[in-house]
């Protein structure tokens, strides 16, 4: 609820700078009278804001799996910057692969008594047989749990290249820059496209940086566990004894099938449907040709409601579409007109945010005014 107030807010605060040119002018007239380094900010400061903003929510946040160990430097780069592009292309899709990670490492923890640490460890791909392949699998880990268990969680956490402090100030990071956007609304100056887009990568960022708040971070080498007895069964989507390492999204199937496919789907179209409205706040906002403002409309709208339609034809494809071949024909059709169309939305609100900067209303280079709340500032 105060998710929606607060987008609410925020289309409010760009109509009414819409609508009072005289707010504009007169913004316009304080920032040529004091533009001094307290009360103006530049184009380049915008830019470099929300670049670093963004950077921190794309690269820093993700918590990767553990790599292939026979991958060199340049492979492992290219590894990062294709999650990095995924997580700005579709950061709902990172979101989801999160929560699930998370429960999954919780009925680890609760099911075998160790800590979510070591939940995730397993998920990442952190523990390997002596033969090198990742123990990964439910079937796999009662043959290792008594090495495991022996792990201390400490020595696991040594592996990170992150700590519970430096997570937390990227948290911060986030929660600050969410924060300049809120001082701005209540000063009545406006938020530029960029920053509107960038307010939606840091509002996720917040999100995957708590889901993965006890995933250790960038770990480059397995640690090593001896088998205590003979394993049999069937394995889980992948085979680990013809593996070096776990897919890059990979989690442990510790519930049913259904349940880890129904939370992964609810938290990326719920995270998809927020990101989107996040977006829908620049609805009013100064653009700089009708075209823009319109394909900024359609694009934010189609994220923010798409996900909704998807949750309802994924349950009419498990009710009343298998009795229907016509219904079946027309779901589909939606659903992959929907992955067509739904990143070339994201990509037209990506240009948009920089296309725009070329036309800004002079109250966007007006400066927060922190001493309204900080006194003696």
């Amino acid at each position: 609820m105060l998710f929606w107030i607060f987008v609410f807010l925020l289309t409010r605060q760009s109509s009414l700078t819409q609508g009072h040119p005289d707010l504009l002018s007169r913004a316009a007239t304080e920032a040529s009278c004091d533009c001094t380094i307290n009360s103006c900010r530049t184009l380049f400061d915008i830019v470099w804001g929300c670049l670093a903003t963004i950077f921190a929510c794309t690269w820093v946040a993700l918590h990767q799996n553990v790599p292939d160990p026979n991958l060199g430097h340049f492979a492992l780069l290219m590894r990062k910057l294709r999650m990095m592009l995924m997580t700005i292309i579709a950061p709902e899709l990172v979101v989801g692969f999160a929560a699930r990670q998370l429960v999954s490492a919780q009925r680890i923890s609760k099911k075998f008594k160790v800590s979510k640490t070591h939940g995730f460890f397993c998920n990442m791909g952190g523990f390997v047989s002596e033969e090198g392949h990742p123990v990964s699998s439910l079937k796999q880990l009662p043959a290792y749990m008594p090495a495991i268990q022996k792990i201390k969680k400490a020595d696991i956490e040594d592996k990170s290249k992150g700590d519970t402090l430096s997570k937390g100030v990227a948290i911060a990071q986030g929660l600050w820059f969410v924060t300049q956007c809120l001082a701005r609304l209540f000063q009545h100056l406006p938020l530029t496209e960029l920053e509107v887009a960038t307010l939606a990568f840091a509002v996720l960022s917040v999100a995957i940086r708590l889901l993965w708040l006890d995933k250790p971070l960038d770990v480059q080498q397995p640690i090593v566990v001896a088998r205590s007895e003979k394993m049999t069964g069937e394995y889980d989507e992948y085979s680990p004894l013809s593996s070096t390492s776990v897919p890059s999204f990979y989690s442990i199937e510790i519930g049913t099938k259904d349940k880890d496919r129904f939370i992964f789907f609810a938290g990326s179209l719920g995270v998809g449907s927020i990101f989107g409205s996040i977006h829908c706040a620049a609805w009013n906002a100064l653009f700089p040709s009708i075209a823009e403002m319109w394909i900024w409309r359609i694009s934010s709208v189609f994220i923010a409601t798409y996900p909704v339609l998807m949750i309802l034809f994924i349950a009419a494809l498990g009710a009343w579409v298998p009795h229907n071949n016509t219904a079946k024909v027309v779901v589909g059709s939606f659903m992959l007109f929907g992955y067509a169309v739904y990143p070339l939305c994201r990509l037209f609100l990506i240009i948009l945010s920089f296309t725009t900067l070329r036309s800004l209303p002079p109250s966007a280079f007006v400066d927060v005014n922190w001493s309204n709340y900080i006194p003696h500032l």
